[in-house]
């Protein structure tokens, strides 16, 4: 209601306009006609020349005016059509965008147009209009309602040339519209027809009305909602957690495989998707613009929690286990590595690339550190007790499996790529042969602390088993990395070594053991008469007990490999029953059937060989506080007891 009033103060304000002209015009022509009948009788009448100049004046006065009025009322004409059209425009943008896009944002563009036309339009009738009033003020002029309508209509003017800025305000026009193209964006963003044109029509239009921000940030709230709801099935509450449990390395096993598999789910099918969309939607608009876009959708749907959920495994206590735990971080990042390159490349990403750098840094230096402090940390166990059942201990055969999958294809690849890195860093080159180096060095330490565990034992036949345990056991390397890395040559020496200490053992063990009775075995044989019964009583009772001692004392020994410990029972049976037999034979003929003497027959030839072939079996041993593992330890079972035992010697060095 007040904008017609508006109008029609100003159509009567214009029609006061002309009709002043009109009259200005009149008087005009009446000044023109009286100056020619001044001009002949300017000889008679010279006294009255004076009288009459000040007319003149005022004649061009009226004149000036008139032309400022004429000047003013076309533009003032202008303004009125221009207004009729933009109310046309508003209405037509009452309609929603959805029923026919193209036609609402023709309707905005025009509407855009007028209003800043008619801004002119108002702004160059407000100059004559004032020129007029000013002119009228100056010459005298003192018809106050002519004035004040001249003074209404220039007030009117000035009120219409602010539309522009007032529909660009909340509740105005364009504002309005520019919330239903927001809205329509929104709701295009849900859909999953091929909406690609309008999206990008909307946006070049709001974009050309300095609309764009809020677009955008439309944009990101939507994507982002749809790029969480994708992620949302994965259960990723444990991104968040403020802590690992990183004494318990079943569970950080857990946690790192669901990290390495969400991971690569996150970038290859839902930050891929997002960059890709967001690459479509705004490419008219500029690089800068769409990876903005998709740099605030990856902050906010996480990506940031994934890499710092990586980097608390570079945080975890030192151990061997974190070795390898390092090297799958790494390996995942290097799989994503290309990917990462081309979603988070650009200057807007430059937050994420930070976090990218750190993670990878820390992994690196992390991973040499425990790789390259091996060889030191196996020195340091030199000063350890060796195992009293004589079998390889824990700390051989775990550190020899943990080379071995190192050199396997799952993580030399990474190792050394870990290693050409850390010596560029350094900036030296890295060599050919460093990463194997340092895997003889372990085993040139491993050499060197079973050398000096076999000083420890005092029964040398124990130190004997020992050895042979353990060389056997390098001869089981081959086949596999370690052994082929090692050689042929490495593994027949210890081939060699393992025969010659099972002989040791034998002749310094079970050897003496014989001695009595062979000798009376062959005494018996040569038939020598007499027979001293009591030296062989005395004889059988000392091997019997000698025999109960050896057994009582190798019971716990181990020979931890199965083949191994069968051929060598049947060695100490092939030693030791036949010998036995045969003394027990001569033994019997020698006495009479009631003789006493056969209460020192303790054990029948038969019950000597289930004996001997009950010795070196596995049993339960512990290690520290560990739990309680076998002796033929598989390196699961034993991995916690000598992940502990390094870990104290890795964290005090």
């Amino acid at each position: 209601m007040a904008e017609g009033k508006s109008i029609e103060s100003l159509v009567a304000a214009r029609d006061l306009l002309k009709t002043s002209l009109d009259k200005s015009r009149a008087l005009g022509l009446e000044l023109d006609g009286m100056s020619l009948r001044l001009e002949t009788a300017d000889q008679r009448l010279l006294s009255l020349e004076s009288a009459f100049r000040p007319a003149s004046r005022k004649k061009c006065t009226f004149l000036a005016i008139g032309d400022h009025i004429d000047c003013a009322i076309r533009p003032a004409d202008a303004v009125l059509k221009v207004y009729e059209s933009v109310r046309e425009l508003e209405h037509s943008l009452l309609a929603s965008p959805c029923s026919n896009l193209p036609c609402y944002l023709s309707t905005v563009r025009k509407l855009e147009q007028a209003l800043r036309f008619l801004s002119d339009n108002c702004l160059l009738a407000i100059q004559w209009l004032q020129g007029v009033i000013e002119l009228l003020e100056d010459n005298g002029m003192t018809n106050e309602r002519y004035v004040l309508n001249l003074k209404s209509s220039l007030s009117i003017l000035q009120d219409l040339q602010s539309s522009e800025m007032k529909s660009h305000r909340d509740g105005g026009a364009l504002s309005i519209a520019f919330d239903k193209l927001e809205c329509e964006f929104k709701q295009l963003l849900t859909e999953n027809t091929s909406v690609m044109q309008k999206l990008q029509a909307i946006l070049e239009r709001l974009d050309m009305s300095n609309q764009l921000e809020s677009c955008i940030h439309a944009y990101v709230d939507v994507r982002t909602l749809n790029a969480r709801a994708s992620l949302q099935a994965l259960h990723l509450e444990y991104l968040e957690s403020p802590t690992l449990q990183f004494d318990d390395e079943q569970t950080i096993e857990s946690d790192l495989e669901r990290w390495s598999q969400h991971l690569q789910y996150a970038m290859k099918h839902v930050f891929e998707h997002e960059h890709r969309l967001s690459m479509q939607v705004f490419e008219k608009l500029g690089q800068e613009v769409w990876t903005r876009c998709f740099t605030m959708i990856a902050s906010r749907t996480g990506i940031a929690a994934f890499l710092q959920f990586g980097n608390k495994f570079t945080e975890s206590k030192k151990s061997p286990d974190k070795l390898l735990n390092l090297l799958k971080v790494f390996a995942v990042l290097d799989d994503l590595r290309s990917d990462f390159s081309q979603l988070f490349g650009t200057k807007a990403c430059a937050e994420i690339q930070t976090l990218t750098r750190d993670l990878i840094r820390n992994v690196v230096h992390g991973a040499w550190e425990i790789f390259w402090e091996l060889s030191f940390q196996v020195e340091l166990q030199r000063q350890s007790p060796p195992p009293s059942d004589g079998s390889v201990p824990l700390l051989v055969s775990f550190v020899m499996e943990y080379c071995n999958q190192l050199l396997g294809d799952k993580y030399r690849p990474t190792m050394i790529q870990i290693l050409v890195i850390h010596q560029s860093w350094k900036h030296e080159k890295y060599q050919e042969g460093l990463f194997t180096n340092q895997i003889y060095n372990i085993v040139k330490e491993i050499g060197l602390n079973l050398d000096s565990w076999s000083k420890a034992y005092h029964d040398r036949a124990h130190s004997f088993l020992f050895m042979m345990n353990n060389h056997h056991y390098f001869c089981s390397l081959k086949g596999t990395k370690l052994g082929d890395m090692m050689g042929e040559s490495w593994l027949r020496a210890h081939e060699q070594y393992k025969d010659y200490y099972s002989t040791l053992y034998l002749k310094e063990s079970w050897g003496k053991l014989l001695a009595p009775i062979t000798q009376a075995a062959t005494d018996l044989t040569a038939e020598e008469e007499p027979i001293d019964r009591d030296l062989l009583k005395k004889r059988l009772k000392a091997f019997n007990e000698a025999f109960d001692d050896m057994y009582k004392k190798q019971y716990n020994w181990i020979i931890p490999d199965e083949d191994l410990r069968e051929k060598m029972c049947q060695r100490v049976v092939q030693a030791i029953a036949p010998i036995y037999g045969s003394y027990i034979k001569k033994y019997t003929t020698s006495i009479t059937p009631d003789d006493s003497a056969h209460r020192y027959i303790k054990h029948s030839v038969q019950s000597l060989e289930n004996m001997l072939g009950s010795l070196f079996q596995p049993k339960h041993r512990k290690l520290g506080n560990s739990k309680s593992v076998t002796t033929n330890y598989p390196i699961d079972n034993m991995k916690n007891a000598m992940t502990s035992q390094l870990y104290l010697t890795l964290t005090a060095a």
